[in-house]
């Protein structure tokens, strides 16, 4: 699963003014992101690719005919979005595979209002890149596909460096997880750690995205990945 990884969210106002939340995480039609996404499994095992994602601008959303605004990456991935004094919400989400759109639970922010440290709030996420070393199938996000994460804001004033520049001020945003899985018959069942750090900076939106999954058995894999900004419009 993706390099889709954790980018979402906004909850739309109408043609006046626009809400604070959306200079952290631009909507409008016309912006594109590519990341440079380097992924990490194991001791030795490291990959990297790149992730193009786009803004479409706003449309009516057919689920409940109400606009959102539609971001599509180019991994086939199409998420709709909405942006309010309350902070940025995601919506719906669908990939290529699927004929239509997918309503997520309601109030799924990616941030919250007030964009100041200490405002926390909870969104579902899985073990993306955790993996059993015998077993099958080896992915632990096909037995533990929604797992609870609270997320922090940490800082509103960093300053952040990327192949595509340095940026600031900076929202940084901690998420932190446990999941709980059976390891072996002796060792029973153990608590992962999963953890993200993401910074969203003021009118660019997310540069840097930090995502550490360890492993805490012989028996299980785990890994971390690293999206940095490469450029942006």
């Amino acid at each position: 699963m993706s390099r889709a990884l954790l980018l979402a969210s906004m909850v739309l106002t109408g043609c006046g003014r626009t809400p604070e939340s959306q200079s952290w995480f631009p909507l409008e039609a016309g912006h594109r992101w590519t990341y440079t996404v380097t992924t990490r499994s194991g001791a030795d095992t490291s990959e990297r690719e790149s992730l193009t994602l786009r803004t479409l601008g706003s449309a009516t959303l057919v689920l409940d005919d109400q606009p959102a605004w539609q971001r599509r990456s180019d991994s086939g991935v199409n998420y709709w979005l909405r942006a309010d004094a309350s902070g940025i919400v995601r919506v719906a989400s669908k990939s290529d595979m699927q004929a239509d759109p997918v309503a997520d639970a309601p109030g799924r922010f990616v941030l919250k209002a007030p964009f100041v440290v200490g405002t926390q709030w909870q969104a579902p996420t899985t073990a993306y890149l955790l993996m059993r070393t015998a077993e099958y199938p080896r992915e632990i996000k096909h037995s533990h596909p929604n797992i609870p994460m609270t997320y922090e804001i940490e800082a509103v004033s960093d300053v952040v460096r990327t192949p595509a520049g340095s940026f600031s001020p900076c929202l940084r945003v901690r998420g932190s997880a446990t999941v709980k899985i059976f390891v072996d018959a002796i060792t029973g069942y153990r608590d992962q750690p999963l953890t993200t750090l993401e910074w969203y900076c003021r009118g660019v939106g997310l540069v840097k995205l930090e995502r550490s999954e360890p492993s805490t058995s012989p028996m299980l894999v785990g890994g971390s990945r690293t999206l940095e900004l490469e450029s942006w419009q």
